[in-house]
């Protein structure tokens, strides 16, 4: 048994997660539960660290001998595009492997709302999706960037640590920078992009202080920005983009982000009815006159009624979202309840 064998009864199993563990049979996530791939004993470590190193450049075995750990993307012909994360485990070395379709989904498959599509077509500004790991925020940045591509005639350029999905140019043209490969930091490219004459910006994720702040400074300097953050819903990420910086600038950041945020997008994956994989609910947070002073006020406890009040704007509760979902067959109401914020504003709609 080899890592490409093992990749194709993933794919064929359309799991979207690999797991590889010393002494344990490989593992599989199908539709957000894990499975033991059928047929297939316990992997020694140096099985299992055969596989891995297979995969690996001399340039990354290297990499990874001096740091212990190891992000990359990578391609294996004929069969799937990866994500990989290689780490040790009780001094094993292991792995983790994201399998990334090689079809990129619209928003419409996506079943996103209309205004999810309308705020990607805003000229400037930040756009965020947002959500735990593993709710298809890629997923939903990708039909972004594609949507944008296949409407517009600009220039696109990404930064992502590691590069998922790979854009073809359309009317736009599309650049993809990793770093570690293209570029030496996410704060590093940031700078940079704004000299390489960008209309649009994708940022594969806001991790610390520096970068949110590069890019809510490119967000006001007439570019559209997208980018994610693992936060559940739209106040917890106003309030983590306000209070990952120090007292003394929070009050700078209220008044930048309140003028160049068009809106949040949270997302969950949840179980279908049919078992056919699982279907998105997402809450969308659209950047009102009202959003924006609340922002400016950091009040953002009453979000949740702007949203709740906002239909004309686009804007969508997650609960209604959810509601909607168990009104058209495509989730239980059991599955709804679990991920429910207002039990009884659920139940009045």
């Amino acid at each position: 048994m080899d890592i490409k064998q093992l990749l194709q009864l993933a794919m064929t199993a359309e799991a979207s997660d690999l797991h590889l563990t010393a002494n344990s049979p490989p593992i599989i996530r199908v539709d957000g539960s894990l499975r033991t791939l059928k047929d297939i004993g316990n992997l020694d470590e140096d099985a299992i660290k055969r596989m891995i190193y297979d995969i690996l450049t001399d340039q990354q075995k290297e990499q990874f001998k001096k740091e212990l750990e190891l992000d990359f993307s990578t391609s294996v012909p004929g069969i799937v595009r990866l994500r990989v994360n290689v780490h040790k485990q009780k001094g094993f070395v292991e792995a983790a492997f994201r399998l990334i379709p090689s079809k990129i989904m619209s928003l419409g498959e996506l079943g996103m709302p209309d205004v999810v599509g309308n705020l990607a077509r805003r000229s400037h500004g930040l756009v965020l999706v947002t959500g735990p790991a593993g709710t298809g925020k890629s997923t939903t940045l990708a039909a972004l960037i594609d949507m944008i591509n296949t409407e517009k005639s600009c220039v696109i350029v990404t930064i992502e640590d590691p590069i998922e999905f790979v854009f073809k140019s359309k009317k736009s043209i599309i650049k993809q920078r990793e770093v570690g490969k293209d570029t030496t930091s996410f704060t590093r490219a940031l700078k940079a992009v704004l000299r390489q004459d960008p209309n649009v910006i994708m940022v594969g994720e806001m991790r610390d202080l520096e970068t949110i702040s590069t890019v809510i400074t490119a967000a006001e300097t007439g570019h559209l920005v997208l980018s994610t953050l693992h936060t559940t819903n739209a106040p917890n990420t106003i309030d983590r983009l306000i209070d990952v910086f120090p007292d003394t600038q929070q009050q700078q950041i209220k008044m930048q982000l309140s003028g160049c945020l068009q809106g949040i997008i949270s997302q969950q994956l949840l179980p279908r009815t049919d078992g056919k994989g699982r279907t998105m609910a997402c809450e969308v947070l659209v950047a009102t006159t009202a959003v924006r002073q609340l922002i400016k006020q950091h009040q953002t406890e009453q979000l949740p009624r702007i949203i709740e009040t906002g239909a004309e704007f686009g804007m969508v509760s997650m609960d209604k979202s959810l509601k909607g979902l168990v009104k058209e067959g495509v989730i239980t109401n059991k599955t709804a309840m679990s991920k429910v914020h207002d039990i009884e504003m659920f139940e009045s709609y």
